[in-house]
């Protein structure tokens, strides 16, 4: 009888050995899968940085050519020719190039927090962003520089401050080039200062297709499509409390931080602009959701 049961044991545990094998294996093969996972995706997230990295290298490089471009049409000659169509031309294309400008430095900053978040970030990388930053930096001072050219009529008042000295006389039209030339002036200074603000609730928003917004789906702005017509026009120079008539609001649109304010006025709040040249330096639109 004990050697039945003896048989019995040896004959259950070998075929049990197998079963253990079988499974040693499996748990190899599951822990070797989930390397070669981890790695692989370690390296796609190396080549989407990097590839991140080179798009934003492009489009620095077609700034510094836009700028080119623009730098050649901007000359005293060229500019005492230019029509006052051709003139607003060239300011919207410098405010987009401006706004191109600061877009890129949002992208840079978040790149290089997530490079320096990771494993991939070495001294190449480092040095590569701190030079695309300063090719930053080289056109936003080359679009002020323009800007500057453009928004003050210097160079016409001299040319014509110079043909009247030399001539010893001043005559109506020259009197009227100057009135031209300074209406111009404010006229470019005044287009430059202008803002828009939207103050509503979310109903209010979404109907004017400012906002888009649904059920567990995240408030989102919309671009180009909302009513313009809902916006208050404004002048940056000027515009330095917003009433809100809420006890409560948020920003919606996108300006930086310390650079304003949202001051509780009695029951209600108010936004205080505090830095205005920050300020409106992402956007010229501002909306706020009052509740």
């Amino acid at each position: 009888m004990k050697k039945i049961k003896y048989l019995v044991i040896t004959l259950v545990a070998m075929a049990l050995m197998p079963s253990c094998s079988n499974q040693s294996e499996q748990e190899q093969t599951t822990r070797e899968d989930s390397i070669n996972t981890e790695l692989s995706d370690s390296l796609a997230t190396a080549m989407a940085e990097k590839d991140s990295l080179m798009a934003l290298m492009n489009d620095i490089n077609e700034g510094m050519n836009q700028l080119k471009e623009l730098q050649d049409v901007v000359s005293v000659q060229n500019l005492n020719g230019e029509t006052p169509d051709r003139k607003a031309q060239l300011r919207s294309d410098m405010e987009l190039l401006q706004k191109s400008v600061a877009e890129r430095k949002k992208r840079l900053d978040e790149l290089e927090k997530r490079l320096r978040q990771s494993q991939n970030y070495n001294d190449e990388m480092r040095k590569t962003i701190q030079t695309m930053k300063q090719q930053l930096e080289n056109q936003q001072a080359t679009i002020d520089d323009l800007t500057n050219q453009l928004a003050q009529a210097h160079i016409v008042i001299n040319t014509l401050n110079t043909r009247v000295d030399s001539l010893n006389t001043v005559n109506t039209e020259v009197r009227e080039e100057k009135a031209r030339a300074q209406e111009e002036t404010t006229r470019v200074t005044n287009e430059m200062n202008v803002c828009y603000y939207a103050i509503g609730n979310k109903k209010e928003l979404k109907q004017n297709n400012i906002i888009e917004t649904g059920f567990l789906k995240k408030t989102k702005i919309m671009e180009g499509d909302f009513e313009k017509s809902y916006f208050t026009k404004a002048d940056k120079r000027t515009l330095s409390v917003i009433p809100l008539h809420s006890k409560k609001a948020k920003l919606l649109s996108k300006h930086p931080k310390n650079t304003y304010q949202m001051v509780d006025d009695g029951n209600v709040k108010s936004l205080h602009i505090t830095d205005p040249a920050r300020f409106w330096e992402l956007s010229n639109y501002l909306i706020v959701q009052v509740d």
